[in-house]
């Protein structure tokens, strides 16, 4: 893989993880480009990089409230010890529970885990989940602004929202984009949509990086492009990180919809692009 590679798919990475714009469908076409051009397909173990890069932007964005629920782990631990549980819990530790309930819905997808990365291969497929994307952010934004938090959120709410998160493990699907619209839809506070989104992501990507490892190194690693590699994950999180800022403040203007336009637009070229290159082929 060349540096220039790594470079163009760490940025895409960086941007389509974190604007609701579907990283997975993004890169499967710019896998599908590459591999027209000749270029080859990049390798797993590089796609395990690449996500554990923008997941260190999460960290970087939300370090204090992760940090707050580290300690409240603790806490609730040695009050459960001590029977000393206090009612209501503090935000930090509902919001624990609320991300493990979230998390739940992914484990009835493990087993259909090789089918579902089947699937970006066919680029149609891809294609037809970015314009679905593109509907849920578009009627996101149509939906009256909600005021739910970490205090008034219901387990159900969560629960709901992680079977979005379940559903958009289909490529083309953006996971923030259709968790943020689920949770806009059930009436969370937009600012806490975005943010139980991406909390919610850290042990979904941790997760779905120990399984996509474990494969990527069965079938090789190339140490000597590694180096190569590592400048693709810098440019994700350093670009992660910048997105996450970004989609933060437009949060607060509700203007989630402004991406539907996007990927419509993203997944209609590349149908038209599919369509010409086999008509010519």
């Amino acid at each position: 893989m060349s540096l220039l590679t790594s470079v163009v798919l760490g940025l895409i990475q960086g941007v389509s993880e974190f604007l609701p714009i579907s990283s997975s469908g993004h890169l499967a076409i710019a896998e599908y480009l590459l591999g027209e051009a000749g270029i080859g397909t990049p390798p797993d173990f590089f796609d395990v990089l690449l996500h554990l890069g923008t997941l260190a932007a999460v960290f970087a964005a939300y370090w204090e409230e992760i940090k707050a629920m580290v300690r409240e782990l603790f806490l609730g631990v040695g009050d459960l010890v001590h029977r000393t549980t206090p009612t209501p819990l503090p935000p930090a530790r509902r919001m624990i529970f609320l991300i493990i309930v979230g998390t739940l819905p992914l484990f009835a997808v493990l087993p259909l885990k090789d089918w579902i990365e089947g699937l970006s291969d066919n680029i149609y497929v891809v294609a037809g989940a970015l314009l679905v994307t593109g509907c849920l952010l578009f009627a996101s934004d149509r939906v009256r602004r909600g005021r739910k938090a970490e205090r008034s959120a219901t387990m159900l709410d969560v629960l709901l929202v992680g079977i979005a998160q379940a559903v958009a493990t289909c490529p083309g699907l953006s996971r923030s984009g259709t968790t943020i619209s689920a949770g806009c839809c059930l009436g969370f506070e937009r600012k806490f949509a975005v943010r139980y989104s991406f909390l919610m992501s850290i042990p979904a990507v941790l997760g779905a990086n120990i399984l996509t490892l474990r494969d990527a190194v069965k079938t090789g690693v190339v140490w000597a492009e590694v180096p190569v590699y590592l400048a693709g994950v810098l440019v994700a999180a350093l670009v992660g990180y910048a997105c996450i800022r970004l989609l933060k403040m437009i949060a607060d203007k509700g203007k989630f919809g402004w991406f539907a336009y996007y990927c419509w637009a993203a997944g209609l070229l590349t149908l038209i692009f599919v369509f010409v290159n086999n008509a010519t082929a």
